[in-house]
């Protein structure tokens, strides 16, 4: 699937806090967590446009990432893909670019996902290793140069 990342414009936020519901819907009710306002809120109230890349498969709107500088590397956050696109390769497509360039900066990335996310898988094959959680949250860090477990190769 041929794909691309753009910059993201304020005008984006909508849309993308619509994607993010629908994204950690699932996730939110499974914890007792989902608050219909809450979701969207959190993430306009954080959006940082110059920091955020839309991601556009097909040339369409199919999700999109935020790498934000953080005391020591970066912190990968925002990151949902469009359910109907979730499964395919798009994700680790996406995520392993944005990796391969914090190896080149030599910096590490931290994010976090919610406790029992399917997600987490992507981010263990792709060197993520936890650092510290709690009954909602699971927080991980990926050191410059990780080895991806599926692959057995740098980045």
């Amino acid at each position: 699937m041929e794909w691309v990342l753009r910059s993201a414009e304020p005008s984006d936020v909508e849309v993308i806090a619509e994607l993010r519901a629908t994204v950690m819907r699932p996730d939110l009710q499974r914890l007792g967590r989902f608050d219909e306002h809450r979701v969207r809120q959190r993430l306009r109230d954080t959006f940082s446009p110059q920091h955020t890349s839309v991601i556009v498969a097909g040339g369409a709107f199919a999700g999109c990432v935020t790498m934000r500088p953080a005391e020591e590397g970066r912190w990968l956050e925002h990151f949902y893909l469009v359910p109907g696109l979730q499964g395919r390769g798009l994700g680790t497509a996406v995520l392993r670019t944005l990796l391969e360039r914090s190896d080149s900066e030599g910096v590490p990335v931290r994010l976090n996902v919610l406790q029992g996310s399917a997600v987490r898988r992507l981010y263990e094959r792709n060197g993520f290793t936890v650092e510290v959680q709690d009954a909602v949250d699971v927080y991980m860090v990926r050191r410059p140069g990780a080895v991806s477990r599926r692959f057995g190769v740098a980045g």
